[in-house]
C-alpha cells in the first residue's frame, strides 16, 4: 500500500491542477482580466500556505532559514507559477480544460526529461531512452488528438 501513495498523491495533484484551471477561468471572466484572476488565486494560496507554515513550524518546532536558498529561485519558482496559471486561464475557454491539461502535461514531461537529463539543480541524472521519448511523442500526439478530434 505505502508503494501507491506517491503516484496517487501525484493523481491528486493533477486533479487539482484540472479543477483548478476552469475555476481560474470563471474568475477571470467575472473580474475581466486573466491576470487578475492569477492574481488573485496565487494571494489566496499564499494566505494558505502561510497559515499552514506558521502552523506546522510551530508545532514541529522547526525554524525556516530565509537566508539559505538562492534568492533567485524564490523571484524564478513565483514567476513560473504565475506563467503557468495565467496560462492556464487564458487556454481553458480557447481549448477546453481536456486539451490545456493534455498539452500542459505533455509540456511538464519534455520539460521533466531535459532536466532529469542536465541533472538541474542536483536532481539525479536520468538518461533520456527510447522508452521515454516514445512515452513523451505517445502523450503529445494524445493531446493533439484530444485538441483536434
Amino acid at each position: 500500500m505505502a508503494g501507491l501513495f506517491w503516484p496517487l498523491l501525484g493523481i491528486l495533484a493533477g486533479a487539482c491542477v484540472a479543477t483548478q484551471a476552469p475555476i481560474n477561468a470563471e474568475l477571470s471572466r467575472g473580474l475581466g482580466l486573466p491576470v487578475a484572476a492569477a492574481a488573485a488565486s496565487f494571494l489566496s494560496g499564499a494566505i494558505i500556505l502561510a497559515v499552514v507554515t506558521a502552523t506546522v513550524t510551530q508545532f514541529q518546532g522547526v525554524s525556516l532559514n530565509w537566508r539559505a536558498p538562492a534568492p533567485w529561485l524564490f523571484v524564478v519558482g513565483g514567476a513560473l507559477g504565475a506563467a503557468f496559471v495565467t496560462s492556464n486561464i487564458i487556454l481553458i475557454p480557447r481549448v477546453g480544460a481536456a486539451a490545456t491539461m493534455a498539452f500542459v502535461v505533455a509540456g511538464q514531461l519534455m520539460a521533466g526529461m531535459l532536466l532529469d537529463r542536465i541533472g538541474f539543480l542536483g536532481m539525479a541524472v536520468r538518461e533520456i531512452t527510447l522508452g521515454r521519448v516514445t512515452g513523451a511523442v505517445l502523450l503529445l500526439v494524445g493531446a493533439l488528438l484530444i485538441r483536434f478530434s
